[in-house]
């Protein structure tokens, strides 16, 4: 366990889905004990850009309350690949709408005058099937996650898959910050590939699962949601992860406990870094 950076120029909220309360737990718990993170760069990607837009804007808890509400009615993930006549699965519809109940005109102000903030987005080749396209990418993505064992990879990109970092705080003014954080935690075929700037999306994670920001520059401090076999050994780069399996699956959308607790196993990996501050 290395000792957390006391003050990061740059902080990375990686993908994971729901694991990303994980992030929420951890990064709440740190700020009750002191660590003011004030950064002067932000990326998240796919449900590291909800969890890095609720930071910035300190309503993590609110974020938390509002998820396990929308999973309160839901008994079963069985109607997953059940789109109405627009294409859009449950899963998107429940997702979409928490996020634009969070992420309100206030929050939007505070992310459009906050630290640099960039969202990866990713998108499939134009073979005209984007969900078919999208879910090979996605195979290919859970591959070599297992088999590489690293948060950065290119198998995807080998496949025609390109990503980008947007300028949330861009987008946070010209009004589309729900869009875009919708936009970049897209997981085909449980999710529709919706469009972003009239190009078809999918999610940014399947390209990295942590992308360092644009300019990459100074003491980084990189939010895992799992642990990984091959972590870079980069000087100035302090990564954290779970301390065990997180409760919350990714994409699970039918237990608001197991969001709590994955928000408790953050909360008390943050202890373990307090004591060894001590």
């Amino acid at each position: 366990m290395d000792d957390l950076p006391t003050n990061p120029a740059q902080i990375v909220f990686s993908g994971g889905g729901l694991r990303c309360f994980w992030q929420g737990g951890f990064m709440t718990r740190l700020a009750k004990e002191g660590y003011d993170f004030d950064p002067q760069r932000i990326t998240g990607v796919s449900g590291g850009a909800l969890a890095g837009s609720a930071w910035i804007a300190d309503i993590e808890q609110r974020l938390l309350d509002e998820m396990c509400a929308a999973f309160e009615d839901r008994d079963s993930n069985l109607d997953l690949f059940d789109p109405d006549e627009n294409g859009i699965t449950p899963h998107q519809e429940l997702y979409c709408d928490v996020v634009n109940r969070v992420l309100d005109a206030d929050t939007a102000r505070k992310i459009a005058s906050g630290p640099a903030f960039q969202i990866q987005i990713a998108h499939p080749p134009d073979t005209g099937l984007p969900t078919l396209t999208g879910t090979a990418l996605a195979a290919a993505y859970e591959a070599e996650l297992h088999i590489v064992g690293s948060p950065h990879f290119n198998w995807a990109e080998k496949m025609g898959l390109t990503a980008s970092l947007v300028d949330a705080n861009r987008a946070a003014r010209d009004g589309k910050l729900t869009e875009l954080v919708s936009a970049a935690a897209v997981i085909p075929p449980v999710f529709e590939p919706p469009l972003w700037n009239d190009r078809r999306v999918v999610d940014g994670g399947m390209a990295d699962q942590a992308p360092l920001p644009d300019p990459d520059d100074g003491e980084t401090l990189i939010l895992l949601t799992r642990p990984y076999k091959k972590l870079p050994d980069v000087p100035g780069r302090t990564y954290v992860w779970p301390s065990e399996e997180t409760p919350a699956d990714k994409i699970d959308f039918t237990n608001p406990q197991k969001l709590r607790d994955t928000w408790d196993l953050g909360a008390q990996d943050a202890e373990r870094y307090l004591l060894k501050r001590e």
